[in-house]
């Protein structure tokens, strides 16, 4: 009797170690399959022209006014900031026009809506909101590098601001200019409209 026991308790643990090997045997053969992560769920709803002109534009506009020589009747004032609170509202701004410029990447999104009301009239040589974002399918890459540049200009006035280097930031307020102008030449005045037209 304990000899038939023994002898199906070993036929038991035999067929359990067959059947773990099998398993690891079956998973050792497969590879893991790797997923694409999903992309993220954006969903676009300001214009390019809603972004730039309540967004990178007024931001810029007051980084740039931050740092100045002022002549008037007065005489001359350097003018930048000196309180903690002025800096701060500096750095602010850097940050908006910063993750501005990163808005204006995303896949979705137009120039324009149509009848789109904007702050100045287009000017001469401007193209429309239609023919700017089909210049910009045509080459996103390219318009992608502007926006980028302008962030990273963007960057280089925030570390000045971190700094409290009026010099560095004076220095990057023109780059920021020059990011700026570099893109509007291609993709919204390639003709040679007006600077600051069609907002």
């Amino acid at each position: 009797m304990l000899g038939s026991c023994l002898r199906v308790m070993k036929t038991t643990q035999f067929a359990l170690w067959l059947a773990v090997l099998s398993a690891l045997t079956a998973c050792a053969g497969k590879a893991p399959t790797a997923t694409a992560p999903e992309a993220p769920p954006f969903k676009p709803v300001a214009s390019i022209i809603d972004i730039m002109a309540g967004q990178v534009d007024p931001a810029a506009d007051f980084m740039w006014e931050s740092v100045a020589t002022v002549v008037d009747a007065k005489g001359t004032t350097e003018r930048a900031p000196k309180s903690d609170k002025e800096w701060a509202e500096v750095r602010r701004q850097a940050l908006l026009m910063i993750e501005g410029a990163n808005l204006l990447m995303m896949e979705g999104r137009v120039v324009g809506r149509p009848n789109q009301p904007r702050e100045n009239p287009p000017g001469a040589g401007d193209l429309t909101p239609e023919q700017s974002l089909a210049a910009i399918k045509a080459d996103r890459k390219r318009f992608n590098a502007f926006a980028l540049a302008l962030a990273e200009t963007g960057d280089q006035a925030l570390q000045a601001i971190d700094a409290r280097d009026t010099d560095k930031l004076l220095e990057a307020g023109g780059d920021i200019d020059e990011a700026c102008e570099a893109c509007h030449k291609v993709f919204w005045y390639p003709q040679g409209g007006t600077p600051g037209a069609g907002k």
